[in-house]
């Protein structure tokens, strides 16, 4: 996905606190990292840099939802689901995102989007999730959405496929050491002065949206590696939006 717009925290008001309740929440499990309530914890006792300069204008309409759902490897490691969008979708297309879509006037709310959407798209079930928790929305300037980050764990993840292929193209469990090894990381860049975090790992080049998240997270964790960020690679030219080119 395309980079959010920069908003000044105070358009919003007060701070956005982590939502949980809008679907029931599975108690935590023994094989949950302490690292994500760390995440969830943090940004409820202070808005991260990241959550407050991407925030929605007020009165943003357009809802929508992520679930960055996180769970264990066989060897003690963990994972994240990732997918890559359509190449025939007309926002987005081509591009490594996290399940998700609209927030449906028939959803409880951004979790039960989140959840429903994973379902949808890569065949989650939503019960064999523990929702961690809601984090404040940031807003996506190319589609006008107010998209709201849903944090899980997985504690017995199940297959993951392509549910709907004119949505997803390919959706992989990509290791979470693999997006932390600072030879995976660099800085990505466009003529259109855009600059922002980049990874690649699982077979997937990861900017934009998902990779400021997936930064975002890993810092709130304290799991973030010393990484080179002068390195710059450009975006490659099959996930480019018409938005991104025309600003070229």
């Amino acid at each position: 996905m395309a980079r959010p717009a920069a908003r000044s925290a105070a358009r919003r008001g007060a701070r956005a606190e982590v939502v949980l309740g809008d679907v029931g929440v599975m108690a935590a499990s023994n094989s949950r990292p302490e690292w994500l309530d760390r995440v969830v914890a943090t940004v409820e006792a202070e808005e991260p840099e990241a959550f407050s300069t991407f925030a929605p204008p007020e009165g943003a309409t357009k809802l929508s939802a992520v679930l960055m759902l996180f769970g264990p490897t066989g060897d003690g490691g963990e994972d994240v689901v990732l997918t890559a969008r359509s190449r025939h979708l007309r926002a987005h297309p081509g591009q490594v995102s996290f399940p998700g879509g609209r927030v449906d006037p028939t959803d409880a709310g951004p979790i039960d989007a989140a959840l429903r959407e994973a379902e949808e798209e890569v065949g989650v079930v939503p019960a064999s999730v523990e929702v961690v928790g809601a984090m404040p929305p940031l807003y996506l300037t190319p589609s006008a959405n107010a998209v709201t980050p849903v944090l899980g764990w997985w504690p017995e993840p199940g297959e993951v496929r392509v549910v709907d292929p004119r949505e997803v193209e390919r959706v992989e469990r990509v290791r979470v050491d693999e997006l932390l090894d600072p030879g995976r990381r660099f800085t990505v860049t466009h003529p259109s002065g855009y600059r922002g975090p980049g990874f690649e790992a699982g077979g997937l080049f990861v900017w934009g949206f998902t990779a400021l998240l997936l930064n975002a997270v890993f810092d709130l964790a304290g799991l973030t590696q010393p990484w080179d960020d002068t390195l710059e690679r450009p975006i490659p030219e099959h996930v480019l939006s018409e938005w991104m080119r025309n600003r070229a």
